[in-house]
């Protein structure tokens, strides 16, 4: 997607989101596939990401999909209704929050009380890994302010980098 690219005036971007994390998955997976760790507690969202853009740390851009549990690998075009900004080791990363229904005030506290238990989660876990630097949920953004963050892959080869 385009990030000028929108569905009409006030119209939330469309995205094509790829699961990595179904939901109430317990195994964490990156974008190539690997495990980076086990969780103690399920993921309640799926989790994956937008192979079109990169993100903050440097990896595609990261996407939770509310609704039923969906398929590892599955694709699913949907709107992106807002972000949830990521401080964690010294850089920020963008969570595009999408679904096919506009998000209620009452799943946006839902996803900033998750995010904000999960930046917890994850700043323990970069303290055993020994990686430096807090790990904190920035809070509610706009989405189309979160694509604009991020950069466009050049090319369907393209894959990112990350040391994690």
């Amino acid at each position: 997607m385009d990030k000028r690219q929108g569905t009409g005036a006030g119209q939330p971007p469309r995205v094509e989101v790829v699961i990595e994390i179904p939901r109430w998955s317990f195994l964490k997976r990156g974008s190539a596939g690997h495990i980076d760790f086990i969780s103690p507690l399920p993921c309640p969202y799926n989790y994956g990401a937008i192979h079109s853009y990169i993100g903050g740390e440097g990896d595609y851009l990261d996407a939770i999909v509310l609704g039923p549990r969906l398929p590892l690998g599955s694709r699913v075009r949907v709107s992106a209704w807002g972000s949830v900004g990521m401080s964690e080791r010294y850089m920020y990363d963008d969570k595009l929050i999408c679904s096919v229904a506009p998000v209620t005030p009452r799943q946006q506290r839902q996803i900033l009380r998750f995010f904000h238990a999960y930046a917890r989660c994850k700043g323990l876990l970069n303290s055993l890994r020994g990686q430096r630097g807090r790990a904190r949920c920035e809070g509610w953004d706009d989405a189309a302010a979160a694509i604009a963050r991020a950069v466009p892959v050049a090319n369907a080869l393209q894959r990112p980098e990350i040391s994690f």
